[in-house]
């Protein structure tokens, strides 16, 4: 292996965020059946959400910060594993399976999803420094109301879709922008809740331990 490489299959530099992050909430969609596939993810041995270790760092200092304004963070996913990435490969080109489609893209044909950009081949979750996640209000003991649920594909996900968005839906995802651009996370067009270190220990691995 050439120096300065990183074997897809060490997972040393990775750490668990209920470990690194005592006061976050998990809901690792991937590893239940209520997501757009409506099965277990290749992948995903356990509830548990990885990331690179200056990743949780970074998301530590996020989550210091939310909870100091009524807040908790919520992960729906973090790393990850290629297999997993390939398993959403497989199932976009079998058009037949569509038994999610009413809850994750009613609006989208299953035949564009490689086309419009909701499935790819690699993603930045099996580099380990990319979350999925939201705010949790602890006063009102709920998610926050960002106006659209994760992992759905369509315009309303974009974080700057107005349309039909109250005001306090778009303040609540300006809310999350703001905590994890304030340490150094780049957020992404087209999804709300994805969000990616920007100086990330690992920018040309794709990782394949699994969860």
């Amino acid at each position: 292996m050439p120096a300065g490489t990183v074997s897809p299959q060490d997972a040393s530099g990775f750490v668990s965020l209920a470990d690194a992050l005592p006061d976050i909430l998990l809901e690792i969609r991937y590893f239940s059946t209520y997501n757009f596939i409506g099965e277990r993810i290749d992948g995903y041995t356990a509830p548990r959400a990885l990331m690179t270790r200056e990743a949780a760092q970074a998301l530590s200092r996020v989550s210091q910060a939310a909870i100091a304004r009524g807040y908790r963070l919520k992960v729906f996913d973090a790393y990850r594993p290629q297999t997993a990435v390939d398993h959403f490969v497989r199932w976009a080109k079998d058009l037949s399976d569509v038994r999610m489609k009413p809850y994750f893209y009613p609006q989208v044909d299953k035949a564009n999803l490689f086309k419009e950009g909701y499935i790819a081949a690699k993603s930045g979750h099996s580099r380990g420094s990319t979350v999925d996640l939201t705010l949790f209000d602890m006063a009102h003991g709920r998610e926050v109301d960002m106006g659209g649920p994760f992992d759905y594909f369509g315009d309303l996900s974009h974080p700057d879709y107005t349309q039909e968005l109250s005001p306090e839906q778009l303040a609540n995802r300006r809310l999350l922008r703001e905590l994890m651009l304030s340490e150094n996370f780049r957020p992404l067009s087209s999804e709300w809740w994805h969000f990616t270190l920007n100086q990330e220990p690992y920018p040309d691995t794709y990782f394949t331990f699994p969860v």
